[in-house]
């Protein structure tokens, strides 16, 4: 699977790389203050901020790991999309108003207002942790692909593509961010596109041959329609994609952000509704890229044993015995190898010159979401622990110098979390785990604080760490001794984010109602 990539290919990616960067130098000389970095002084259309919150959701999570996915099962990932209008139906009439209304750059400084510095605090941890998650992933997914295209390995990778990134985001603020992803958000569907009309055209029985392998392999499900929440059934994933889009849209400092750069209350929730109208279709397209790659290689199964073969060394690690290599391949299956699938199709099927422009799209998809969450992770950081806990009169050339080392620091950090990602079976499975780990204190507490409004400080606190404790019950059900195995989860983890954030809700809501009553008597 390893092959040089030609001249004309890297001369792309290069290029493409390189005005990246001059837009960050360009955004550079604007970039003076605080709400300039952060907000871009609100000037901003909503149709520039719609493609651009697109863009961050169409990540290289959705470029590779939805496609791999799709491969290996069916069409069962496509229910996160399903939900998002439900969750934007809320955010457009709630969240963005609320938001605006406070005017506070940072989306957790209200936390503190509702509850006290813990919950600011608190969140804002779960924030940070939930972008690193995000930036690893994405880290990993592109370095996957790259080193099928490369003889570098991944670890190289990531760093040639932190270092682009970090300069670009750091030189150009959010206004760069925003402005590089609408063009991002054009080449990476134009890649899509293309990946799928090549796989078309090089199917002997073009569309019909690859519809009729699907439906024989039970492609095109959406997954079992039972009420059961130990698997990821239809209920599970758009249970899942109904509360992880409501953090995304509510809670979610990449997104909350750019409701500031609107020029208006309309403009921001004009570009909610945008990102779902984009997204919605071209989240579809990953999983018909998907399922076409499955067709493909359904009708060449000689390639899938070279994928296999290098999946099963990679696995057995360096010194394995030939017959544990050959033992290991037999045993896997297609959602042990999805993720590996495209970049082989992309190495052996794209005629160069077309590579080039599709792993642009590749590197568009993560440079977007990757400089998303430096920028927003580095604003809370100023904002949030900085300004509040260190140093609370700054001015705007401290300011910016703190902004320009936490934006680097974090694009360490995420680095540094996708090589300890390298060897994971899949980049989606991965990234919808932890972000539903780190999302559900931040949903649950948000959504108590606007919703309940008489929970009051000490209320919230004891349904915050029930709620964790409940997160934890999920996340690691081994800790319950075996002899009380009866009393742990069985719940799909998708479940985490759900089952997580109505308990610290609920318990919020249930302890007012007991408490409240007797204050007044």
């Amino acid at each position: 699977m390893i092959k040089r990539l030609p001249t004309l290919d890297l001369s792309i990616i290069l290029i493409y790389l390189a005005a990246m960067l001059l837009v960050g130098f360009y955004f550079s000389r604007k970039n003076k203050s605080f709400e300039q970095f952060t907000s871009a002084s609100g000037k901003i259309p909503g149709w520039a901020i719609g493609m651009s919150i697109y863009a961050t959701f169409l990540s290289s999570n959705t470029f590779l790991g939805v496609p791999g996915k799709t491969f290996g099962s069916n069409w069962n990932v496509y229910v996160f999309s399903l939900s998002m209008p439900f969750a934007a139906w809320f955010a457009a009439k709630y969240f963005v108003p609320f938001y605006r209304n406070t005017g506070e750059i940072s989306a957790y400084t209200h936390f503190e207002k509702r509850f006290g510095p813990w919950a600011r605090t608190y969140a804002v941890v779960c924030f940070l942790l939930t972008q690193i998650a995000r930036m690893g992933s994405i880290f990993f997914g592109i370095a996957l692909s790259l080193q099928a295209l490369t003889r570098f390995d991944m670890k190289t990778i990531m760093l040639v593509m932190g270092i682009s990134i970090i300069i670009y985001t750091v030189l150009g603020g959010i206004e760069a961010v925003i402005w590089t992803e609408v063009v991002q958000a054009v080449i990476k569907t134009f890649g899509a596109f293309l990946i799928v009309y090549l796989i078309i055209t090089d199917m002997p029985g073009g569309i019909n041959q690859i519809v009729q392998v699907g439906k024989a392999a039970h492609k095109f499900s959406l997954g079992s329609f039972q009420p059961d929440f130990t698997r990821p059934t239809f209920w599970v994933i758009f249970l899942y994609g109904f509360f992880i889009n409501l953090n995304n849209f509510g809670v979610d400092q990449n997104y909350v952000q750019r409701y500031h750069t609107a020029s208006s209350t309309a403009a921001a929730k004009r570009s909610i509704w945008i990102c779902v109208a984009m997204y919605i279709p071209a989240s579809l397209l990953f999983c018909i890229i998907g399922s076409c790659l499955y067709a493909y290689y359904a009708i060449h199964p000689e390639f899938i044993e070279t994928i296999k073969q290098q999946v099963a060394i990679e696995r057995s690690g360096a010194g394995a015995s030939v017959a544990t290599i050959v033992k290991t391949a037999a045993s896997l299956k297609p959602e042990d190898y999805g993720d590996k699938v495209m970049p082989h199709f992309m190495v052996n099927k794209i005629p160069v010159g077309l590579v080039g422009l599709i792993v642009s799209a590749i590197l568009s998809a993560a440079m977007s979401t990757i400089s998303s969450g430096m920028n927003s992770s580095a604003t809370v950081f100023t904002a949030d622990i900085y300004s509040r806990y260190f140093k609370k009169s700054v001015n705007e050339k401290q300011t910016m110098r703190i902004l320009h080392i936490a934006t680097l620091v974090f694009g360490l950090t995420g680095m540094l979390a996708g090589i300890a990602m390298i060897g994971i079976k899949s980049v989606l499975d991965v990234w919808w785990q932890l972000s539903g780990i780190f999302a559900t204190g931040m949903l649950g507490l948000f959504l108590m604080g606007i919703i309940s409004r008489q929970t009051r400080n000490h209320e919230a606190i004891i349904a915050t760490v029930i709620g964790v404790l409940v997160v934890i019950w999920m996340t690691v059900p081994s800790l319950i001794p075996i002899q009380y195995a009866s009393i742990r989860s069985t719940l799909n983890i998708n479940m985490i984010i759900v089952v997580g954030t109505l308990s610290i809700f609920l318990t919020g809501v249930l302890l007012t109602k007991i408490t409240i009553p007797k204050a007044v008597g």
